[in-house]
């Protein structure tokens, strides 16, 4: 065996196969796969090997198109077939929740370019003889949905990647991974590979093969059964095969030699090999538990009749690796050099190529290409323990093919992270979500009713709350626990200097604060910050509490021997945010201090002690209006709670929560990181110019910005107001003009206060002049006017006075 490589890949599945593959084809060739058994002797070789563009996440959607158009290259290049069925796909609606659910999905495939189309359940019974149209109230057809062979297409990956250069190296176990200054000694049966890079695409042993450095990925494999029939002369008569999805039953199927392959998502999957995954698991199936799916077998037979009388050829019961949100494990582990994750993969034969060829662009040019946020393995952090990923894998399963509604939060898992004030809110009526572990207020039930939300594609229960949530802020003083905004402490005798190399703007003076973003060499923005100066060497940095563990790696991949330490303050800073015209007058009430505009002007930044407690108050808020954020340590934080209530008693201070906020923000036009500010837009197509000193001589993207200014950007993010009806947008709803899909919506809502239902959204900057556009919600195409200055208090005197 060899001695040295550039990547050793651990794992031989469909997604190392393919890691290896898209690694030598950005030239990377001496590039190593090893394998302890098989390709395929994981869940590779009995999945079912469905293959689909539609998913919720547009990139990922690309992605998987992507996957899709691959096989043909990789059948050319390695002259071995992947068994590629492009049947067409027909998803079914038994209800008019799934009607909503589909029409969301055609209109993000349409502006992603994808052709969908949607037909009776008469038409769906002439194209697919076994359903009973009467069970259904529509469906949609995708052309693009089919099958492959899973043998095939790993095959395929890896002989394609043989020919470049590639190696292949089978029934060689892993045994350990070591770190050493130059990579990783990769020890294994045959002997010692040191590599520069590790990528871990071990599936069923991704646990294990992490733990061996350091990982803990959060993952849990379940059981998945899937039958498949005798002949069904219904299908026969089917010369391009089928496959269809029926979400509501919890099943899916296609053809299969003649007869039917039937697969189902139970409600109450079980895990397997829950602790660890043993290294001698053979290629073989588990014990078949059809009593456990009966339910879904059941509709299943009475939705597609033929069925109950076709005989059962064989039970597949196999185990694959989900993870807590279902999405994949991607990227570089945080505090590990040069050890990349690729596993937790659920969709291999969608996603494969899509998550190969990201990670290959990431190892080679420092930056996968897109926003892949949405697998990045950094969007867990240290709370996404062993227990935490089992609770959250077996929802992910048991929900699969539920209707996963914009204004869900799934109960698995809860409450996990929870403040001081946690009990308190509860007690006031809160709806809580989770962010980042976290529990935070949504929004708050009036008294006597279930703090409880309706789950819908339309506008909730929670929608007059909100809307009194709103009024409170803009007409006296809300508050809102903030303690999910990620804080960090940058401190060290360079701290100015790293920060000023860091962000695309300056740093502010002492006693103040600014807002910055963050970019990559790219010139797109990986972080939306405000940046307080506490004094010569010491900042506090507030950003997303989603991206802690994102950003976090990322500035600590920038450190580079940098006299600067960077440490996260999750667990040492709580905070409250105070709003609206009120709200000067009660942290007056509540310091004793002058806060007049005089002695604590807009972004400035101070301690100060509110009651008895010890605090960092900046005069800064996202609702748009005047306000302040509120900081202390968590043993303080009811003690502040309490005064700024008692305070607050006679100023009709009111609550409130992350929607109303979310409404407040999209009337000022603030965009909001995750939603407006990702990696696939400039500062200038964010509107984000204002932010970015191009007067300092280096900071990471500025080249690539000022290479874009030589040009026009692509894209601009305009605010629209939209006649809305009943159903707000509230992401990925493609803009319409003049009969011609133009653009997407990010974010969007009911802003309460202007009494307009508004979207923020980006198009080709030739047309973010124009005045008329469309809003597709739900089907329908909604009238749409931009708003070329925002809707509250365009001039910001609110704020600033």
């Amino acid at each position: 065996m060899r001695t040295h490589a550039r990547v050793a890949v651990v794992g031989g599945g469909v997604v190392g196969a393919s890691v290896l593959y898209h690694l030598t084809r950005q030239g990377w060739t001496d590039v190593v796969l090893v394998e302890r058994a098989e390709l395929t002797a994981g869940s590779t070789w009995h999945a079912a090997g469905g293959m689909h563009t539609i998913n919720s996440d547009p990139n990922v959607a690309k992605l998987q198109h992507y996957t899709i158009e691959l096989y043909k290259e990789i059948e050319a290049i390695s002259g071995h077939s992947c068994g590629v069925h492009l049947t067409g796909g027909i998803m079914l609606a038994d209800s008019e929740e799934r009607m909503d659910y589909l029409r969301v999905t055609a209109a993000r495939g349409r502006y992603l370019g994808m052709e969908t189309e949607f037909i009776s359940p008469e038409e769906a019974a002439r194209r697919l003889p076994l359903l009973d149209p009467r069970q259904y109230v529509g469906a949609l057809y995708d052309p693009n949905e089919g099958h492959v062979d899973p043998a095939g297409v790993t095959n395929a990956y890896a002989r394609a990647a043989r020919i470049a250069g590639a190696e292949v190296i089978r029934h060689n176990r892993v045994l350990e991974l070591n770190a050493t200054t130059e990579g990783w000694d990769v020890v294994t049966e045959q002997g010692t590979l040191r590599a520069e890079h590790v990528v871990n695409a071990a599936g069923l042993w991704a646990r294990e093969v992490g733990a061996m450095a350091g990982a803990r990925l959060p993952l849990i494999p379940m059981e998945h059964q899937y039958l498949v029939t005798e002949p069904v002369p219904e299908v026969a008569g089917l010369a391009n095969g089928f496959h269809a999805v029926d979400a509501g039953g919890g099943f899916y199927m296609r053809n299969e030699m003649g007869g039917v392959l039937l697969g189902t998502y139970e409600s109450d999957g079980v895990p397997w090999s829950a602790e660890r995954t043993p290294w001698d698991f053979p290629q073989e199936l588990l014990p078949p538990d059809l009593d456990r799916i009966s339910d879904n077998l059941q509709r299943a037979f009475e939705r597609f009749p033929p069925l109950a009388n076709a005989g059962i050829k064989r039970v597949i019961n196999g185990p694959f690796t989900f993870t807590p949100d279902g999405n994949p494990l991607v990227g570089p582990v945080r505090g590990l050099s040069n050890y990349w994750a690729a596993c937790g993969v659920l969709a291999g034969f969608s996603q494969g190529g899509g998550i190969g060829l990201a990670l290959a662009n990431w190892m080679v040019d420092g930056d996968p290409g897109m926003d892949v946020f949405a697998m990045d393995v950094a969007r867990f952090g240290d709370f996404a323990g062993r227990t935490y990923a089992k609770a959250k894998g077996r929802e992910v399963y048991a929900t699969r093919f539920m209707i996963a509604f914009p204004n869900e939060e799934r109960p698995a898992g809860r409450p996990l992270r929870r403040t001081p004030v946690y009990e308190r809110l509860k007690a006031r009526g809160a709806v809580f979500g989770a962010a980042f572990g976290l529990e935070h207020a949504l929004w708050f039930a009036p008294p006597g009713s279930e703090a409880a939300e309706t789950l819908t594609y339309r506008r909730s229960n929670a929608f007059r709350p909100v809307a009194q949530e709103c009024r409170a802020v803009r007409e006296a003083v809300g508050l809102i626990e903030i303690s999910s905004f990620a804080k960090y402490a940058v401190e060290g005798p360079e701290a100015e200097l790293w920060l000023n190399r860091l962000l695309a703007n300056h740093t502010p003076r002492e006693s103040r604060m600014l807002l910055s973003p963050m970019l990559n060499p790219r010139g797109r923005i990986i972080g939306d910050f405000t940046v307080a100066k506490l004094g010569p060497d010491r900042f506090r940095v507030f950003g997303s509490g989603v991206a802690e563990e994102y950003h976090m790696r990322w500035f600590e991949q920038q450190l580079d021997g940098a006299a600067v330490r960077v440490r996260s303050l999750r667990s040492e800073l709580v905070g409250f945010s105070i709003a609206g015209p009120r709200s000067r007058e009660l942290l007056a009430r509540a310091s004793g201090e002058d806060v007049s505009d005089a002695a604590f002007r807009f972004m400035a930044i101070r301690p100060m002690e509110v009651g008895m407690v010890p605090c960092l108050v900046g005069r800064i808020t996202f609702t748009g209006d005047l306000g302040y954020e509120i900081w202390c340590a968590p043993d303080f934080q009811l003690a502040l709670y309490e005064r700024l209530l008692e305070c607050g008693e006679d100023l009709d201070l009111r609550h409130f929560g992350g929607r109303a906020l979310n409404a407040l923000r999209l009337e000022k036009s603030f965009g909001s990181f995750r939603r407006e500010y990702t990696p696939d837009y400039s500062p200038a197509e964010a509107g984000l110019d204002a932010f970015v000193d191009m007067r300092k001589n280096d900071f990471i993207g500025r080249e690539a910005l000022l290479a874009e200014r030589e040009r026009e950007p692509r894209l601009r993010r305009i605010t629209l107001s939209v006649d809305a009806g009943d159903a707000d947008a509230f992401g990925n709803e493609p803009i319409h003009r003049a009969g011609q899909v133009v653009g997407w919506i990010t974010s969007g809502g009911y802003a309460h206060h202007v009494g307009h239902s508004v979207a923020l959204g980006y198009v080709p900057a030739a047309l973010a002049g124009e005045d008329a556009f469309q809003v597709e919600i739900l089907g329908e195409l909604r009238a749409a006017t931009r708003c070329p200055r925002p809707l509250f208090d365009p001039d910001g005197t609110r704020m600033r006075g």
